[in-house]
C-alpha cells in the first residue's frame, strides 16, 4: 500500500553560530526550526523523522552559517538529495535576537 503523508517538525530547539553580526560570529544563539514535507509511504519506504531531525542539528552547528537565507538553500538541497520528499517548506526563527520580536526566514 502507498499512501502520501506530510512530516511535520516543529520547534526543533538548539544554539548554533548563525548570522552576521560580530557577537552572532563569537556566541552561540538560540534558534528554532520548522520542517515539513510529503513523501510517498510504503511497506518498502519510509523516512525517520528523528534522522531528519538530527540532521538538520548537526548541519546548522556545522555550517556556521552567516545569513539565514544560506542555512535555508543549504538544508532544503540537502533534504532533496537524501529523500523522495515534495513540498518542502522550512522556517527558522531567532527568537532572541531582538528584544521585541521573533524574527524568522522560510521559504
Amino acid at each position: 500500500m502507498k499512501k502520501q503523508l506530510t512530516i511535520e517538525i516543529n520547534q526543533l530547539t538548539f544554539k548554533c553560530i548563525i548570522g552576521i553580526l560580530d557577537f552572532e560570529r563569537v556566541s552561540k544563539q538560540k534558534v528554532t526550526i520548522d520542517i515539513s514535507f510529503d513523501y510517498i509511504y510504503s511497506d518498502e519506504y519510509f523516512i525517520d523523522y528523528s534522522e531528519v531531525s538530527s540532521l538538520i542539528k548537526a548541519t546548522m552547528k556545522k555550517q556556521k552559517f552567516e545569513l539565514l537565507e544560506e542555512a535555508i538553500i543549504y538544508c532544503e538541497a540537502k533534504l532533496y538529495k537524501l529523500y523522495k520528499i515534495n513540498n518542502l517548506k522550512i522556517r527558522i526563527c531567532k527568537p532572541d535576537i531582538l528584544k521585541d520580536c521573533i524574527v524568522s526566514l522560510s521559504n
